[in-house]
This record gives structure tokens, C-alpha cells and sequence, in this order.
């Protein structure tokens, strides 16, 4: 039987199921106009970080806002400058921009981060973004903070739609197999990136479409004027999509990023000249360490001699034409030809996967004018390039770079390890302002990275050492194919008188004779 009270107590559960469905649609209601809010910032990463995240009394110097803002505009930026600019934060917080903004606007996507090196990635990049995650403010982002270990590992995070995580720079093929509408890929401490995981990016960088969206970050304290990132930054053929950034020393002190004191003792402690102080400091490109065999500054005049030859010489250049050929194999090496006249390396030719009968007879070509001199690697297939050129009756020195050499240096103190090093020595001394030369060589971004890059030691016995080639490529990336052909054209030898044509035959002199009897000849 029904009481005058039965009604109340069905409709009191009933009314307060309905308060509790209201709370949550409100919360939803809040909760999407909240995630609406963020996906307003999907190509605002500034305002993003404005509203975002809790600040407390610091803020983006603006070197930080301009880089971040161009990366929503252009796509590809690659920033250099000097230690402690908040590189590495400015990555981070590209990273969790593009994660929250896809995530809330339910968009397939991917961050990857690489780096140099392993433990940047490890110790810097990783837990700087564990850091600002940290900070993000949660109610106003409309979703429930991330959870170590769940969505917020060591090394990536895990979302509905998407995931950024670190890959090592060795691993290219995972780099190259990443795949998603949009793309973020963040390159921290760049110099040290080997070409391969430049590469690999650019495959996946190149889907990007208009409704797939593909972004690239770099970021790093320059070093040597070599790799890709050096590329990028010289605006080299092909890269000039890349908006660059160089952030100065006077911009850092102004942020209050970087102290002025420290500045002034890095450079007492380093000298204004040096490869550390232009790279750390001043965030420039630079090579000019005490071990490094050819100064950057000795080969940036040469440069300038160069183009200063270039437009004012005559129709005919002077002196004896010198080939120096580096052979490559049928890898991606070069073969390259380094043609001087006289004081001057009038041009650079380069040939990829070339035979060798079809080298043979360009290099022919060349010597046709009377007199000329070819210097060719010898070791491998080029061998046979100095045989056949020899068989045509050419002046041919076999360049052997692992032989024995009894050459001193200018000073007569120090010997040389073998011929390679000895070579290498001698187009420092032809370059070396002091030696009152006037070696012009051409303005070529690699040929400039190939004569910077060795460094040399002095090992027992007094005999100098120049790094090997080996160890240079690994550093590069790539065979330094345009230097050595370059040393090998200033490495000729005297040449013994005969009867006939002035020059012994070389079936007549070995060739350590022909290498070892080395003068410089022009």
C-alpha cells in the first residue's frame, strides 16, 4: 500500500542522479570548451606558452618567442648561439605545445627528439620536459594531469592520439619510419647530428601537405663549419627553406641568460681567437683549435684571393697545371678532380660513380696541355687510374698516402708519420700568412669543411701525425674528397732531367722517388 511519503523516496535517488548527470555534462560542457580553448593555439605555440603554462616570475626571453613563433609559421628553424640561452627549453616546450594542441584536437601525431648525442637527450632534453609538464596548468588545459609513468615515461609521453619519444641519432631508420599527420621532429645540440638522420627526417618531412602537417626544430652551440647543421645555417642549395636564427652574445646578456662576467673569463681563459670561445660564446661557426692542421682563417684568405683572381684575371692563368685526383670507388664517395694553375685551384670537378676508364680519360683531357702533371691517390682503384694514365705516356705522381716520407717540416725539427701527413703539412705552410704565399682557393662551403676539419699530433720521434682519414669521416659524415684532392695538387715533385723531354721517364723513377723528391713547383 502507497504512503504519502512512497513518492519522495523514489523521486529523491531519481532527482539526484539527475543533479549528478548535470554536474558531469556541465563538466564535460567545460571541459571540451577547454580543450576548444588549447586547440585555438595549435599554430600559436607563444600564446600557447602564455597561457599555459604557470610562469611564476620568469618568461621567454624573446629570442625564445621569435624562434617558437617561426616554427608555426615556417615550418623548419634552426637556432644557433651561445651556452645557456635556454636552447633546450625552448625545445621542450615545443614539444609539449604540439603534444597537448594535436592530443586535444584528437590529431594522429608524432614528436621525435634526437640529439648528438645519447645523454643530451638523456640528461637535458627529457627532463627539462618532465620539468615544464610539471608546470602546465592542468585546469585551464581541460584534462587530467599526466601520470608518471603512464602517459609521462622517461623518455616519452603517451597519449590518446599520439606520442613523442627520444630515438638515437645512430638509429636512422627509426627516425625515417615515423609516420603520423603531423610531425614534430626536434634536433637538439644539431652540430653533432650525423647526415644519415638529417636524411632519414627529410623523407617524412617531405609528406607534409595541407591537411599533414610536418615540423622540424634545431637547435645548437655551433662548432666546426661542417655537418648539416652548418649547411642549413650557410644557406646552402636546397636548404634555404630553413628560417635561421643566430642568437648573439649581446642578446643572451640582455635576457639575462647569460652572464657578462662569464663572458669576459671564458675569453681570458680561452682567447677571443679561439674555436671555443667563437663557438660557446660568441655562438659562431669556427675552427681554428691549436690542432687544427689548417686555421679557418688562413683558408678564409685564400677564399678571398680566389675571388679576387676570379674577377680580374686574364684569359690565360700562369704557371704549370697540377691535377690533383682523389679516386672514389663506386660508393657515395666522390672522385674529384682539384685543378691548379700556378698559385690557384682554379676549380674543383666531381664526378659520382664514374668508371674508371671514363676518369682516365678526363683526367687525359686535362693534362693535354703541355707539361701538366696529375697527382693520384693510388691506393685502391686508383691504382689503375695512374697505370693507364702512365701506359699514355702522361706525367703521373702516384700520391700513396700510407709511405714512408723522409720530408721535414720548415723548420727541419719535425718529420712527418707518413706521406699523407706530410702533405697535409705542406698546404698548411703554403697557407700560412707567414710564409709569404699566395695560395688562392675556391669559396666552397665543403672544400672548407674538408681543410678545417683534420687535426694533427706530434708522436715519438718527432714526427707529425695528421688525423686519419677514417676518423674525419666518421666525424663529418662524409670522405673529405674535395680537401684531399686540393692537397694532392700542391703536392708535386721534382722531376729528373732527361735527353729528351727535359722530365726522366717514369718507368724511370720509383715511385718514392717521384713522391719523396717533393719540391713545390709552379
Amino acid at each position: 500500500m502507497r504512503t504519502p511519503n512512497s513518492d519522495l523516496l523514489v523521486e529523491a535517488p531519481i532527482e539526484k542522479l539527475r543533479r549528478l548527470r548535470d554536474l558531469q555534462r556541465r563538466k564535460a560542457e567545460r571541459d571540451a570548451e577547454q580543450r576548444r580553448a588549447c586547440i585555438a593555439y595549435l599554430h600559436d605555440p607563444v600564446g600557447w606558452a602564455r597561457t599555459f603554462i604557470d610562469w611564476g616570475a620568469s618568461s621567454l626571453a624573446d629570442y625564445q618567442d621569435e624562434i617558437l613563433a617561426e616554427l608555426a609559421r615556417q615550418r623548419r628553424v634552426a637556432a644557433r648561439g651561445p651556452h645557456g640561452l635556454g636552447k633546450t627549453t625552448t625545445n621542450a616546450l615545443a614539444v609539449l605545445w604540439f603534444a597537448t594542441t594535436r592530443n586535444a584536437a584528437d590529431i594522429d601525431w608524432k614528436a621525435i627528439t634526437t640529439a648528438g648525442a645519447w645523454r643530451q637527450l638523456e640528461k637535458y632534453l627529457w627532463p627539462e620536459i618532465h620539468k615544464w609538464a610539471r608546470r602546465l596548468r592542468w585546469d585551464v588545459l581541460g584534462v587530467r594531469p599526466w601520470r608518471d609513468g603512464r602517459e609521462l615515461l622517461d623518455l616519452s609521453i603517451q597519449l590518446d592520439h599520439g606520442s613523442a619519444f627520444a630515438v638515437a641519432s645512430s638509429n636512422s631508420d627509426l627516425i625515417e619510419g615515423a609516420h603520423a599527420d603531423h610531425l614534430l621532429y626536434i634536433f637538439d645540440e644539431s652540430k653533432a647530428i650525423v647526415p644519415a638522420v638529417w636524411d632519414a627526417a627529410e623523407g617524412a618531412l617531405s609528406g607534409a601537405t595541407d591537411d599533414r602537417e610536418a615540423y622540424a626544430l634545431a637547435q645548437s652551440t655551433p662548432g666546426e663549419p661542417v655537418g648539416r647543421f652548418y649547411d642549413i645555417h650557410r644557406r646552402a642549395a636546397g636548404l634555404d627553406d630553413w628560417w635561421v636564427r643566430h642568437v648573439t652574445l649581446d642578446e643572451a646578456i640582455g635576457a639575462r641568460r647569460i652572464d657578462a662576467k662569464w663572458a669576459q673569463q671564458r675569453r681570458r681563459q680561452w682567447g677571443h681567437d679561439s674555436a671555443a670561445f667563437a663557438n660557446r660564446v660568441l655562438g659562431e661557426f669556427h675552427s681554428s683549435d691549436e690542432d687544427a692542421v689548417i686555421p679557418l682563417a688562413w683558408i678564409e684568405a685564400a677564399n678571398e684571393r680566389w675571388r679576387t683572381w676570379r674577377e680580374t684575371r686574364g684569359p690565360e692563368s700562369h704557371g704549370r697545371r697540377v691535377v690533383g685526383a682523389d679516386i672514389a670507388d663506386q660508393g657515395k664517395d666522390l672522385t674529384v678532380f682539384a685543378v691548379r694553375q700556378g698559385d690557384v685551384v682554379e676549380e674543383l670537378r666531381t664526378f659520382a660513380k664514374q668508371d674508371t676508364m671514363v676518369t682516365v680519360g678526363k683526367i687525359g683531357g686535362l693534362l693535354n696541355d703541355g707539361g701538366a702533371i696529375a697527382v693520384v691517390d693510388t691506393d685502391g682503384l686508383g691504382a689503375g687510374v695512374t697505370a693507364r694514365l702512365r701506359e699514355q705516356r702522361h706525367q703521373v705522381v702516384a700520391f700513396r698516402a700510407g709511405t714512408k716520407c723522409d720530408r721535414r717540416d720548415r723548420s727541419g725539427e719535425l718529420g712527418f708519420v707518413n706521406t699523407r701527413s706530410a702533405a697535409w703539412w705542406n698546404l698548411r705552410e703554403l697557407l700560412d700568412p707567414a710564409s709569404g704565399e699566395q695560395v688562392a682557393l675556391p669559396d666552397d662551403a665543403d672544400l672548407i669543411g674538408d681543410l678545417t676539419a683534420p687535426h694533427w699530433t706530434v708522436q715519438s720521434g718527432s714526427k707529425i701525425a695528421v688525423e686519419d682519414r677514417d676518423s674525419i669521416v666518421k666525424r663529418l659524415g662524409r670522405s673529405p674528397d674535395r680537401g684531399t684532392a686540393v692537397v694532392q695538387a700542391f703536392w708535386t715533385p721534382s722531376f729528373v732531367p732527361s735527353d729528351d723531354d727535359g722530365y726522366a721517364s717514369y718507368d724511370d723513377v720509383t715511385d718514392d722517388e717521384l713522391i719523396d723528391g717533393y719540391a713545390a713547383y709552379r
